[in-house]
């Protein structure tokens, strides 16, 4: 009489042992694919910022640099030159950027890595109309404005709190390195993160006041806030 065994349900387990085994191993190897990107994603990010700081801070240094060419008085409107004053004071202060003639470094001083625009597809920095750069001036020439285009140094009550140049997200505001809004341009909101650079040469990033209602250029912050745009 033959005998016969019973089946072996080894195949079987080897393919549930081999089914959960890669499971598991997925699963750590996204762990830690997350564990490793965090610190990258936020490395780049800082890195970045401490950049924009840094072209804010060179930027500020060259304005003192014209204006020590000019009686001590800051840039301002130019009678023929092109486009807004707060954005075309840069043909103005170039030459003063360093290395000295070289006009494709010098330029790469005025973009920021985050630049996103505003209300044009590209950002600021490629576009002709904003003079290819990301950072205006605390020159908005409109009436009513707190500015302080074409003042003597001198002049200026706080110089170590008076804006000089800045990130344009500072006029909304908005941030590109602390984005509360993702990729979106809207709403403006308080308290967003801009870097920004001062009429005493240094550059920091700070929170900017939103009332709600008017764009943050156009008053001084309450009190508590670090900046002003008025210099008196």
């Amino acid at each position: 009489m033959k005998r016969y065994l019973p089946k072996s349900d080894g195949p079987a387990v080897c393919r549930g042992f081999v089914l959960a085994d890669l499971l598991g191993m997925l699963a750590i190897g996204s762990l830690l694919a997350a564990v490793v990107a965090v610190p990258w994603i936020q490395s780049q990010r800082t890195s970045r910022e401490t950049l924009c700081v840094g072209n804010l801070r060179a930027i500020a240094q060259a304005i003192q640099l014209y204006a020590e060419d000019h009686s001590k008085t800051l840039p301002g409107p130019v009678a023929g030159q092109g486009g807004d004053f707060w954005w075309w004071y840069k043909e103005q202060v170039r030459p003063y950027l360093a290395p000295k003639g070289n006009k494709p470094a010098q330029d790469a001083q005025f973009v920021c890595p985050q630049d996103r625009g505003y209300s044009d597809p590209a950002p600021f920095c490629k576009s002709p109309r904003f003079d290819l750069s990301s950072y205006v001036f605390n020159g908005v020439m409109l009436p009513g404005m707190p500015q302080i285009a074409g003042w003597k140094q001198a002049s200026l009550v706080e110089p170590g709190r008076t804006l000089l140049v800045m990130e344009w997200a500072a006029h909304a505001p908005l941030s590109w390195h602390r984005s509360r809004t993702g990729v979106k341009n809207a709403p403006f909101y308080n308290d967003a993160a801009c870097a920004v650079a001062f009429a005493d040469g240094h550059a920091a990033v700070i929170p900017i006041y939103y009332d709600g209602f008017n764009a943050a250029y156009t008053r001084d912050p309450i009190a508590g806030y670090a900046y002003r745009f008025s210099g008196n």
